[in-house]
């Protein structure tokens, strides 16, 4: 006899993208959340939305990336521009997340105006729906994403990352342009949900708030950010509202920085091709957090990505 749980709550369903219609310009919206059970529990609650994937793309040339994850782009990640539409046509992405990498004070130390310009010039090149997040330099991003969150008025962007020492200045922007945010905590439930619940008390609803639970790579903290998202999720179907926000997870961040990644076969003969063991590394961390309830992938490399994206649609359909 199979035991189904009965769950009292769910996940919030958030909106990314406007159409034109919706006061926007993309060509489509991405909802994600909704869940009634834990992943692809299917026989105990619907599944409303299906993980999506965003492909990663910054403001500038990534001058750190591996030979790997650099050549299925060529020489566009010099324009960010062409990086952006190549996503969108060769490899048909759904959604795109840009990392404002050049507002960093080390990394070119861009204005709030050229960013703002750069977004501006980015959703006329592309209609998919955007994620736009800083440069983690929490001075210079609170600058820089009300600029962007301003010349972006109406298109209901993800944008991130507000955390309890910063998170008034971009709920503000988010709330006063029509955006969507990004809550992110240092792996804990506890803060993940005081933050929520800070800034759904300046006035933007739960249902415009995703939560970025801060995690690791396989072999580097994958595990316990597994049992904090399974946490956070167990505690929202069992009706604590305030945690019951969809998950973003920066897979692509944390795994193509780490040393299985990035070393070549000759450092390490015996752990094989370095052209294949990045790739892995990033599908494997990603199969993980999606089995942890991750709604929102960023992800890098076009082939993880479409490995991803195979094994999202099995497992929808198999429900």
């Amino acid at each position: 006899m199979t035991v189904l749980e009965k769950w009292t709550g769910k996940v919030n369903t958030v909106t990314i993208g406007a159409t034109k219609a919706q006061g926007g310009g993309r060509s489509s919206v991405i909802k994600v959340g909704g869940e009634e059970s834990l992943p692809f529990l299917f026989q105990e609650g619907a599944i409303a939305n299906k993980p999506v994937i965003a492909y990663e793309i910054w403001d500038i040339a990534p001058v750190d990336w591996p030979r790997e994850l650099i050549e299925p782009y060529g020489d566009v990640l010099n324009d960010s521009l062409e990086w952006a539409q190549k996503c969108v046509r060769e490899y048909k992405a759904e959604m795109l997340c840009v990392r404002l990498q050049g507002a960093h004070p080390d990394f070119g130390n861009k204005s709030a105006e050229e960013e703002a310009e750069f977004i501006s010039r980015l959703l006329k090149t592309v209609e998919v729906p955007l994620i736009i997040v800083g440069s983690q330099d929490d001075d210079k991003d609170n600058l820089v994403l009300p600029a962007c969150c301003e010349v972006s008025r109406g298109e209901r962007c993800l944008i991130g990352s507000a955390s309890t020492d910063n998170y008034k200045t971009l709920a503000v922007s988010a709330l006063a342009d029509g955006h969507n945010i990004i809550a992110e905590s240092p792996i804990d439930i506890n803060i993940a949900k005081q933050l929520n619940i800070l800034i759904s008390d300046m006035g933007l609803g739960l249902d415009r708030i995703v939560m970025n639970p801060t995690i690791g790579a396989l072999g580097y903290g994958l595990e316990y950010a597994y049992s904090i998202m399974e946490r956070g999720r167990l505690a929202a179907l069992s009706g604590d509202k305030a945690v019951a926000s969809p998950f973003i997870c920066f897979v692509a961040q944390e795994t193509w920085k780490t040393k299985e990644a990035r070393v070549t076969q000759q450092e390490f003969p015996s752990w094989g091709s370095e052209s294949e063991r990045g790739i892995i590394w990033e599908i494997v961390t990603a199969t993980a957090l999606l089995q942890a309830g991750a709604d929102i992938l960023v992800m890098r490399h076009p082939k993880a990505i479409e490995k991803i994206d195979k094994y999202i649609d099995e497992l929808m359909d198999s429900g």
